[in-house]
Formats: C-alpha cells, sequence, structure tokens
C-alpha cells in the first residue's frame, strides 16, 4: 500500500463515522443520500486539501457536508416537483365512498392523461395542492396569470376529452376528424 493509500484510508477511518452521523441528523436519517453526502465530502477533501500537514479536517469535512445538504436542498426547492398523473388521483380515489365517484375519479384519470405536463401542474397545484394562483405562480416559476390561464385550458381540455368520449375510446372515425354519426358508403 502506498503512502497515498495508507492517507487516504487514515482519513475514512478516522472522519466517516463522525461524518455520517453528523449528516443523517441533517438529512432526517435519509441513510442513503447521507452516504452520498459523506462521500462526496471526502472526495473534496482528498482533491482540496493537504493530508499530510496534520491540520484538523474535521471543521472543514463538517462544513462541507454542511453545504452540500444546503445546496441539494435549494436545488430541490428551486425545481418544480413533476405531477406524475396516478400518484395524486389515486390518492383521491382511496377516500371515495361510492362506486360512481370512484368510476367518475377513474374516467378523469384517464383524461389527465391528454394534458399537457404544463397544464397537470397548474392543476396539481391550485386544486390538490389548494394553492392560490398567486402561490402556484411562486412555487412553478410563471406568473399568477400563466397558471390561471393554464388552469382554464386545462379545464376545458379536461371537459373537450370527457365529453367526446375519447376517455373511454371514441370511434375511429371520430379520431380520424370525421364527423360522428355518419356513415359513409364504402368502396366496395
Amino acid at each position: 500500500m502506498t503512502d497515498k493509500e495508507h492517507t487516504i484510508r487514515a482519513l475514512y477511518e478516522e472522519q466517516a463515522g463522525p461524518l455520517y452521523t453528523y449528516v443523517v441528523r441533517l438529512l432526517g436519517g435519509d441513510r442513503h443520500r447521507a452516504e452520498d453526502v459523506v462521500q462526496e465530502a471526502l472526495l473534496r477533501c482528498w482533491r482540496t486539501q493537504d493530508l499530510t500537514s496534520g491540520q484538523q479536517l474535521r471543521p472543514w469535512l463538517f462544513r462541507v457536508a454542511r453545504n452540500l445538504v444546503v445546496d441539494d436542498y435549494r436545488l430541490r426547492m428551486a425545481r418544480p416537483q413533476e405531477v406524475d398523473v396516478g400518484t395524486w388521483l389515486e390518492d383521491m380515489s382511496t377516500s371515495a365512498d361510492d362506486e360512481e365517484r370512484l368510476l367518475s375519479l377513474m374516467v378523469l384519470k384517464k383524461a389527465f392523461q391528454h394534458l399537457s405536463v404544463n397544464h397537470r401542474e397548474a392543476l396539481y397545484e391550485t386544486y390538490y395542492s389548494g394553492r392560490s394562483m398567486r402561490e402556484a405562480g411562486q412555487f412553478l416559476g410563471v406568473p399568477p396569470g400563466t397558471v390561471k390561464s393554464r388552469v382554464h385550458h386545462a379545464i376545458r381540455a379536461l371537459r373537450s376529452v370527457m365529453d367526446t368520449d375519447e376517455v373511454t375510446g371514441a370511434h375511429e372515425h371520430e379520431k380520424a376528424g370525421e364527423e360522428p354519426g355518419k356513415e359513409y358508403p364504402s368502396a366496395a
């Protein structure tokens, strides 16, 4: 084992345990993310610090680990949450008492698949999360008027999809843009 490998191993053996305990507490018990943070902090220490100087590395490591946790938190908060159609509509459907509401939610879930991501996000933030247009706009990083417009257009699109029976399987001629109810003679 070379001196460099021995120094790195000593760094890990001395610092990894206490650093891991500290990071797990910062992350509220998330052990998997804590392992990633500890690994990144030790890697940065190995790259930037003089491991042979005898200086105290623990304060530096703890500060780097804390900064990594804060940076990760800020990154997750700055990015809008992705909305999966299935999860929040299913959450709503589990509390349904009557069959009619459950069936309506199933049809609505299928209709949601026809909406754009922006429209689904706007509906999720306003109706499911209970945010105002202004709060939803701040959360999504768009003006409140944009949220209002997206909600309006999303509701219109849902109504349109549900009215045309596209959710439950429209006829092929309706999907092709032909007038419903008209039968066209075959070429035979």
